[in-house]
């Protein structure tokens, strides 16, 4: 029996600096180059580090440490469940409310204001949250992926928050989302699932030839050359989404293959707005080009696909094994005749 239910749309919300975003704007592709962007997206990439070492501390190990990445939920991004002796845990930033959340499996649950606030200050308090729900973990304090040396737990710089920016990126989080999941679901051999890697913060999906890839020299800063080794042990095309950084000061989709097949470099890849950035290794689609475009979700499927296919062909990949030719991807609902018959075997679960 089923109990109907009644929801109704949200309030406009305020963070704790009293800025109101209108939940009603429902443009899925916003402009990022407004308010607060680069400092709240640093801040973003902070606290998203806290929770990802959380993982990193909680969770088994999984080959190339997806263990440790976040995933895109309703809300925001969340460190989704993680074993605490016989309970589980998941850590939300919910980007809607403009709070941290954490759940236990047994009815915990305690929150936080994501608002301006010192970063060591931050992490206490998210700590002492931990503690409230009986969960202690310890992890390193030093972030990493970036050249200077920040402690999280003892830097005392002021974290920005501008909860308009920060909504606005979660609503590209979801067009990225749906965009890499459709691009994901045409590749049958080992692919990563669509995450958020927060050493960068960035959204991806990784594609595996089935071969293994020279050792990575590493470099990375604050970072084992362990851990880049596990991550890019076997040859891959990855895409993906993120704010920027110093390096590229403006949000882009990305591609890379690592190891870089001979000419991908100068590879024609689509749609016109993509590049080759040399200083990041890697071509780039400007987040600017692909809202003004007449159709952005094709946009940005032309060039996970052109990429993709550049490192592919160049690298010599055995596409006709790796890619979903004969069928087709039904778009909704599967209708009665298209079902499999009863007690056809159901296909295995691809990982």
């Amino acid at each position: 029996m089923s109990v109907p239910t009644t929801t109704t749309p949200s309030a406009p919300r305020r963070n704790d600096q009293g800025d109101q975003h209108d939940q009603h704007d429902n443009d899925p592709w916003p402009r990022l180059d407004v308010g607060g962007g680069a400092e709240t997206s640093q801040s973003l990439l902070f606290w998203g580090q806290i929770l990802g070492k959380t993982r990193l501390a909680l969770n088994p190990m999984v080959n190339h440490w997806w263990q440790v990445s976040l995933r895109l939920t309703a809300r925001g991004l969340a460190a989704p469940a993680m074993p605490v002796d016989h309970r589980v845990l998941d850590v939300e930033l919910d980007l809607i409310d403009h709070r941290l959340v954490a759940r236990t499996s047994d009815g915990g649950v305690g929150s936080m204001s994501l608002c301006d606030q010192p970063l060591s200050t931050f992490f206490a308090e998210y700590m002492r949250l931990l503690g409230n729900l009986g969960v202690r973990v310890e992890i390193s304090p030093v972030a990493v992926e970036i050249p200077e040396r920040v402690l999280l737990n003892q830097d005392a710089r002021l974290c920005r928050y501008d909860g308009d920016w920060a909504n606005r990126f979660f609503r590209v989080l979801i067009q990225a989302d749906r965009l890499l999941k459709e691009f994901r679901g045409k590749f049958v051999g080992k692919a990563s699932p669509v995450h958020f890697f927060w050493g960068a913060g960035d959204l991806a999906a990784t594609r595996f030839s089935g071969r293994p890839a020279p050792l990575h020299p590493g470099g990375i800063p604050h970072v084992r050359d362990a851990v880049m080794q596990e991550a890019y042990s076997q040859e891959v095309s990855s895409a993906g989404f993120w704010a920027g950084d110093a390096r590229f000061p403006e949000a882009a989709f990305y591609a890379y293959a690592y190891p870089a097949p001979a000419g991908f470099a100068e590879a024609p890849v689509r749609p016109a707005a993509a590049r080759f950035e040399p200083g990041l290794g890697e071509f780039v689609l400007p987040y600017a080009a692909v809202r003004s475009a007449r159709d952005p979700s094709a946009e940005v499927l032309a060039f996970l696909q052109s990429t993709y296919e550049a490192a592919a062909d160049l690298g010599k990949w055995d596409r006709a094994r790796l890619e979903r030719n004969d069928v087709t991807i039904l778009p909704g609902p599967v209708s009665e005749h298209d079902r499999a018959p009863r007690g056809a075997a159901h296909p295995p679960t691809r990982s």
